[in-house]
């Protein structure tokens, strides 16, 4: 059973970028088409950024404006997302977690998830 483990968060300035990584472990990355989620408070969880299994194709929330990029590195097992011109409104808990079927934009579509790092974004 694939464990992930999120890491990079942190508190930065409006303007500011974060790399978050992530680190799948117990199954081979390069099967999965991994994708990161966000939840800040008191709102649901919503999709970021997906990068598709054996494949360059990558996929963006709207909202980003292009910020955000999605990346991974099968050779360590490793999933990353670099996200620059951070705003207020980026503040919340990162996650990322593995496909299983389905739209990518979903969450329900999704097993094995980490347990979050949050990101803070200051005015």
């Amino acid at each position: 059973q694939a464990q992930l483990a999120e890491s990079g968060g942190g508190l930065v300035q409006a303007g500011g970028s974060l790399r978050l990584s992530c680190l799948v472990s117990g199954n081979e990355i390069s099967s999965y088409t991994v994708g990161w989620f966000r939840q800040a408070p008191g709102k649901e969880r919503e999709f970021v950024a997906v990068i598709v299994a054996r494949s360059v194709d990558t996929y963006y929330a709207d909202s980003l404006e292009g910020r955000f990029t999605i990346s991974r590195d099968d050779s360590k097992n490793m999933a990353y997302l670099q996200m620059d011109n951070l705003k207020p409104d980026d503040t919340a808990v990162y996650y990322c977690a593995l496909h299983r079927l389905g739209l990518y934009d979903r969450a329900r579509n999704y097993d094995f998830w980490g347990q979050g790092t949050q990101v803070t974004v200051s005015s």
